[in-house]
């Protein structure tokens, strides 16, 4: 069958957004394996499904789903481009919206200057709903990696933070040279993970302003990261590196996080941009 879809992007973290309200499909992982391939299909860090809502008090329902066709709790940069989709589409009246994800409900609000904001809710820091195997919450976890190279232990600093979907951060002197490709993949499967992590390098510049990259869970490093964001500037301020507003570069461009302090949720603006609209046979 021919299912529509429009290609979107957040500070070049891309998408393939799906409206399952008014078509039906059911997309199974390699599908989207295939769909997800620069070459040979679309080509997509995540898959954004739009599809109604299960619960009275919320607008829509908000799945996602990796390049390798796992499904994901959530993701920022997409919350901006669903945000978007659903209003540019006329699936909705509202600038503000309410969306159910599988690891609870955001709200989402485009401001008049085209941007979106996301209240991406508390971020969460006891262990066990990161999850993350510790026996009480701190600002900071040493890790042991082992290094396939040398064979031998790596000692990190890390904090552990989940924003919907489990993070770690650790802070690096160079943003340009940081071990992105050999310990990303390293920290992803680390066994005090469980679910696996997405693995944020933060290069603070000064108080209101850092460099971020991630290594994405299922993915590798993109462009940018929407949750990544929020959870490094929770993670600099729980260090008592970082103000409670900030700008965070990424390689895809800037996005402004807010967060004032535990209790309080992550606040995220930045754009939402598209690119194309398609059908493609499934």
């Amino acid at each position: 069958m021919l299912i529509k879809f429009t290609k979107m992007h957040g500070l070049g973290n891309d998408f393939m957004v799906v409206d399952m309200i008014s078509q039906h499909a059911h997309l199974r992982t390699e599908q989207i394996k295939k769909l997800s391939d620069r070459n040979f299909g679309i080509g997509f860090d995540q898959l954004l499904l739009v599809e109604p809502p299960g619960r009275p008090d919320v607008d829509f329902r908000y799945r996602i789903f990796n390049a390798d066709g796992s499904e994901v709790e959530q993701c920022g940069n997409g919350a901006r481009c669903f945000a978007r989709y659903v209003i540019d589409n006329k699936l909705t009246t509202k600038n503000r919206i309410r969306v159910e994800t599988c690891n609870g409900i955001i709200e989402l609000e485009v401001t008049p200057d085209g941007r979106v904001l996301v209240d991406m809710g508390a971020p969460i820091l006891i262990p066990a709903e990161i999850p993350f195997v510790a026996d009480s919450p701190l600002a900071e976890y040493e890790l042991s990696v082992a290094s396939k190279a040398t064979e031998t232990q790596e000692k990190v600093i890390i904090s552990a933070i989940s924003m919907g979907n489990p993070h770690c951060v650790l802070l690096t002197d160079d943003i340009k040279t940081a071990p992105v490709e050999t310990l990303g993949p390293l920290l992803e499967s680390h066994e005090r993970f469980p679910n696996k992590v997405n693995v944020g390098f933060m290069e603070i510049i000064h108080r209101r302003f850092v460099h971020l990259r991630v290594y994405e869970r299922g993915v590798g490093e993109t462009m940018a990261c929407g949750t990544g964001a929020c959870a490094a500037v929770v993670a600099g301020q729980l260090r008592g590196l970082l103000d409670s507003s900030v700008e965070v570069k990424l390689p895809g461009g800037n996005l402004q996080i807010e967060w004032l302090g535990e209790g309080h949720p992550v606040m995220m603006k930045g754009p939402a941009t598209k690119v194309f609209e398609g059908q493609v046979r499934v």
